[in-house]
């Protein structure tokens, strides 16, 4: 945040690949080619945990908050860097180049994946991997442990498990682990690959100048391995493992009867006892990944809305305080200039401002926010944004600008949007309007879903919240990426000094 800045959204899962989904390989590397032509400083991207179908391959709801997505390896690399030939490759489907076929995708690569780990296991590990599992060891044992036994239980919950490995997190006596070492030493290798193909992508971004910007989710998944590792740091009953209460947020824009997330809500009495042990190594995992991290749902460190189990939706809930306070006290004691941004949309209260302003932590302003009724005072208006802030066009869950302008925007919104630029609006010229506010804006980093940059209609939302089906499914196509779009968007981060 030392300097004026812009950058693009676009996850991993939504790049162009032959194998029915974006990950690690080629064409990362030329989408940051494409960034640094365009004269950009970041990349954001969404969590890069791993993902299921059972679940809506939702990057939000993940079996673990340290583990990387294995469906993100490029099978590109694996054949150059020898973990698999070119003819292993063969045959795969005709995969949809426009959508993320994440069933297909998930097939396809799990026998290339049982390839390589046989290949691998023949020809011994490469000099780096015994000091990768060592150094991940606190989270990777417990994760290739649950991974095994999942797999074991076809696929049931931990909580469901025979009582003994329900409740034994990773302390399952050797002997019984001797029966799943297998598995477990391929979800170690997968995890090599998928981190040693990461790190490589974040160095050449930094290399190009651009900063990768990463995104936690506040909380993690019941049938989890953290969840299952550490029962007590959540609010789950002693016998059955159940949660007590769930995490959501009331009824806002996005959902007249708010969203009930279903995760469980974290024991902060016992997460202080511990000296916030469990999120400071957490924290630390993801700025390892990141050069800065955004907050998921930043009001849940100040009070979170809380829902009795059971619940059908989230209007029974009730606000619960945290201690904020103390907590990111703790933090800059380790990270001391708290690389952090603050995912602080919705109803925000006074508590939450006095933490941000304290911590001098940015927040996010979003612009499809902006041109209600209320245009004069909105805080996510440009002429009341403030230095030390993020400003979007629009995030993930939103509509496209062009999508909102067609198809959400009331006509008094456009007529608002149009009189404060100046100038008639269309669905064709809007995202570039709407661009240029958050370019001239004094947020210090300005960020543009790609969808914005290119134009692109309500087809190419990433999510609706509130929906389980259609979402995390769009994908780039290649022709997207034309020289006018890299012309204009470098004329315009150069113009309002983002690029310097």
């Amino acid at each position: 945040m030392e300097k004026r800045g812009s950058g693009i959204l676009l996850h991993l899962t939504s790049l162009p690949s032959a194998f029915g989904i974006g990950d690690f390989g080629p064409w990362a590397y030329r989408f940051v080619d494409f960034l640094a032509r365009c004269k950009q400083s970041y990349w954001q991207c969404l969590p890069l945990n791993p993902t299921n179908t059972e679940s809506g391959n939702s990057p939000y709801h993940s079996t673990s908050a340290f583990a990387l997505n294995p469906l993100l390896i490029s099978p590109e690399l694996l054949v150059q860097e020898g973990f698999l030939s070119k003819e292993d490759l063969e045959p795969f489907p005709a995969f949809p180049v426009d959508k993320v076929d994440y069933s297909e995708s998930t097939t396809y690569k799990e026998r290339l994946f049982s390839r390589a780990f046989e290949l691998f296991s023949a020809c011994g590990a490469s000099s780096d991997y015994c000091p990768f599992c060592e150094r991940n060891r606190a989270w990777l044992e417990p994760f290739a442990l649950f991974t095994a036994l999942k797999a074991q239980y076809a696929g049931k919950p931990w909580y469901e498990w025979p009582e003994e490995e329900r409740n034994a997190g990773s302390a399952l006596p050797k002997a019984r682990q001797g029966r799943l070492s297998a598995h477990m030493e391929k979800v170690r290798f997968l995890q090599y690959i998928s981190f040693r193909q990461w790190t490589n992508l974040k160095a050449y971004c930094n290399r190009k100048g651009i900063r990768i910007f990463g995104d936690m989710p506040i909380y993690v998944v019941h049938d989890s391995a953290e969840v299952w590792r550490r029962p007590e740091i959540f609010n789950l009953d002693v016998l059955t493992k159940q949660p007590l209460t769930v995490a959501g947020v009331p009824p806002d824009y996005f959902s007249k009867t708010g969203q009930l997330w279903g995760n469980p809500v974290y024991r902060w009495d016992v997460l202080k006892r511990e000296g916030y042990t469990w999120w400071i190594n957490r924290i630390a995992h993801n700025l390892g990944l990141f050069d800065l991290v955004r907050l998921d749902h930043f009001r849940g460190f100040v009070e979170y809305w809380e829902v009795p189990a059971g619940e059908k939706d989230a209007v029974n809930g009730r606000w619960v305080a945290a201690p904020a306070m103390d907590f990111f006290n703790e933090l800059t004691k380790t990270f001391p200039n708290l690389p952090l941004i603050a995912e602080d949309l919705g109803t925000i209260t006074p508590d939450v401002w006095e933490l941000l302003e304290h911590f001098k932590i940015p927040g996010m302003k979003v612009l499809l926010f902006a041109f209600g009724s209320d245009l004069a005072k909105n805080l996510y208006a440009p002429h009341n944004l403030t230095e030390r802030s993020v400003v979007y066009t629009g995030t993930h869950d939103n509509n496209t600008v062009r999508g909102w302008f067609e198809r959400e925007a009331a006509p008094e919104d456009k007529t608002r949007l149009s009189r404060y630029l100046g100038k008639d609006l269309s669905a064709e010229n809007v995202h570039r309007e709407m661009i240029r506010l958050a370019m001239m804006s004094v947020s210090r980093i300005a960020i543009f879903p790609l969808q914005d940059v290119l134009g692109l209609g309500e087809e190419a939302r990433m999510n609706l919240p509130a929906s389980n089906h259609g979402n995390w499914k769009w994908r780039l196509t290649p022709q997207y990426l034309t020289l006018s779009a890299i012309e204009e968007l470098s004329d315009m981060t150069e113009l309002y000094g983002r690029w310097l």
